[in-house]
């Protein structure tokens, strides 16, 4: 059983296993370098779910598999800290911002970005994807040739900034942007995390382009400012929130959380889409049954829309095994501020802890056989995610990316639109396509080369077919009780809007349960809370 860590441990517990090999001063860092995912897989079959290795001078421990998640996710932030294993974002963030500031004033920063991924806005981003999808195809023609990942690099800034920034950063500051964003996304450096201010070219863009945001967002404040009517964008959101004591955001502060915003609904976005692309090409037969979903439930023009994204099973999960497979974040860090137990092991203040999805998503007592790809694994049926902090791709806890729910929006929409248009086939041999390990953001090697093909024979009418509505028969079942793991909410109000009588998210992002004994007719509602709480902070208990 895993030591909670919020109890006090009767001993100290013995440290963990280290990996040979270290290398004065370099420690495990070449080695690690070469292929980050090969060295702790490695790490795992050597030393199990639990061993120390260095990188440079910071000696690190990686942790594996459900039950050392868990231990990881919600472990307090007074024991393991966020924000001081994140000074690698200080650079591109600012000072003072998130990461960088104190726990009081970050949680209040993260409640003003809370509100632009909540349910009710939501809920209206889905056209503005398929707008977004529409515009960008329009000019292909029958057949082509396309670079993937440059494709979705673009498209998916443009729909997230669209969505979550507002107009100006999509229409009159379009191709800056992207710019901008592409130099402070390539300064997210494995070696940053080490030495965030080494005069390397990148780091130097970096600043550059986070001190060139500021300007515009300086100029942006300033023209609104005199605009009669306001917008409702995740930006005018921060020109008008206030801290607890009245304060309004300085332009600097404001800069940084559009980026933090933007880094939550893009950060993974580009290279899911292409690996899902990549991966259905590899294989026809998973790509029919997804065509075969889409043509029955929105036929040649239905409406894409935020409810009929939801029924399209067959897509989500291959999405989701995309996810497993090529997770885009390497590893997922904390600094150990208070000793750190977990079953026999202790981990001393001072070092840091992480946690691998990808090699969580390749335990085969988990995940049998791990490496094949299998969207079936998440079927009712089967559920192989089932199990607490097994399926981490969005990392877990309180600090799970609270982007997640907008990125799975975006990525059903994309494709909502785009294999209904095109099917798509791969150039060059399919074991070239790779990941690249080079930076902290996985995503497949370039060039990423990809030939589409339009679609001429569509359903001509949405049948519906494929809706995965919740039914439940409540004959057998006397009374339910709803359970709410408030370690993972995060206020999303997702549960609000599926079930009012239920519940109730006040502004500050607190859940209320509104009946202690809900009558039986409320059950389909109450499982479709459970069923779209992003976070899974919701269980249901039949009674």
């Amino acid at each position: 059983m895993t030591t909670t860590n919020t109890e006090k441990a009767v001993s100290s517990g013995k440290a963990p296993p280290r990996m040979p090999g270290a290398l004065p001063l370099l420690g495990h860092m070449l080695e690690f370098g070469k292929n980050p995912f090969d060295y702790m897989m490695r790490l795992r079959n050597q030393l199990g779910e639990i061993g120390e290795f260095r990188m440079f001078h910071q000696k690190m421990v990686l942790m594996t598999g459900p039950e050392a998640n868990e231990a990881f996710f919600r472990a307090p932030d007074a024991q393991l800290d966020q924000s001081q294993a994140y000074k690698i974002m200080t650079p591109i963030f600012g000072k003072g911002v998130v990461f960088d500031a104190p726990p009081h004033k970050k949680d209040q920063q993260l409640k003003m970005l809370m509100p632009v991924l909540r349910d009710k806005p939501m809920r209206g981003y889905a056209q503005v994807i398929v707008r977004e999808v529409e515009q960008m195809i329009a000019g292909w023609g029958d057949t082509g040739e396309i670079d993937l990942l440059e494709f979705m690099k673009e498209l998916t800034i443009y729909t997230s900034s669209h969505c979550l920034l507002g107009d100006e950063f999509r229409y009159e500051l379009n191709e800056e942007f992207a710019g901008i964003y592409h130099d402070l996304e390539k300064g997210v450096n494995p070696l940053a995390f080490v030495f965030p201010y080494l005069p390397l070219p990148v780091f130097r863009r970096r600043d550059k382009a986070r001190a060139r945001l500021q300007e515009l967002v300086t100029g942006i404040i300033a023209k609104r400012a005199r605009k009669p009517e306001k917008s409702e964008d995740a930006f005018q959101m921060l020109i008008d929130a206030t801290y607890d004591d009245g304060g309004r955001l300085s332009a600097h502060e404001i800069t940084g959380m559009l980026i933090g915003t933007l880094f939550a609904g893009h950060h993974t976005t580009a290279g899911t889409a292409a690996w899902t692309l990549l991966e259905l090409a590899r294989r026809p037969e998973q790509l029919d049954r997804v065509l075969n979903e889409l043509d029955a439930h929105f036929g040649a023009d239905g409406e894409v829309t935020f409810q009929s994204l939801r029924e399209i099973p067959v897509l989500e999960n291959v999405i989701k095994e995309v996810l497993r497979l090529h997770p885009p974040l390497i590893f997922l860090i904390r600094k150990v501020m208070q000793d750190f137990h977990f079953k026999d092991y202790t981990v001393k203040a001072g070092k840091y802890v992480c946690a691998s999805p990808r090699v969580s998503h390749r335990i085969a007592a988990v995940y049998p056989d791990p490496e094949k790809f299998d969207p079936d694994r998440y079927s009712q049926t089967r559920q192989e995610d089932a199990r607490p902090f097994s399926w981490i791709a969005f990392g877990g806890g309180k600090h799970k990316c609270s982007g997640n729910a907008f990125a799975m929006l975006q990525l059903k929409a994309i494709f909502s639109i785009l294999l209904r248009r095109y099917t798509f086939e791969l150039v060059d041999d399919k074991d070239s396509y790779q990941d690249d390990f080079t930076q902290m953001v996985v995503q497949p090697v370039s060039p990423c080369r990809v030939r589409y093909v339009k679609r001429t024979a569509i359903t001509e009418t949405a049948t519906g077919a494929t809706a995965n509505t919740v039914q439940e028969s409540i004959q057998t079942v006397a009374k339910f009780q709803i359970n709410i793991d408030r370690e993972l909410c995060q206020g999303h109000a997702t549960c609000m809007a599926e079930a009012p009588d239920l519940f109730h998210v006040d502004d500050a992002g607190n859940v209320s349960v509104l009946q202690e004994n809900p009558p039986l007719d409320l059950l389909s509602k109450a499982r479709q809370a459970e069923k779209y709480c992003p976070t899974r902070a919701i269980k249901i208990e039949l009674k």
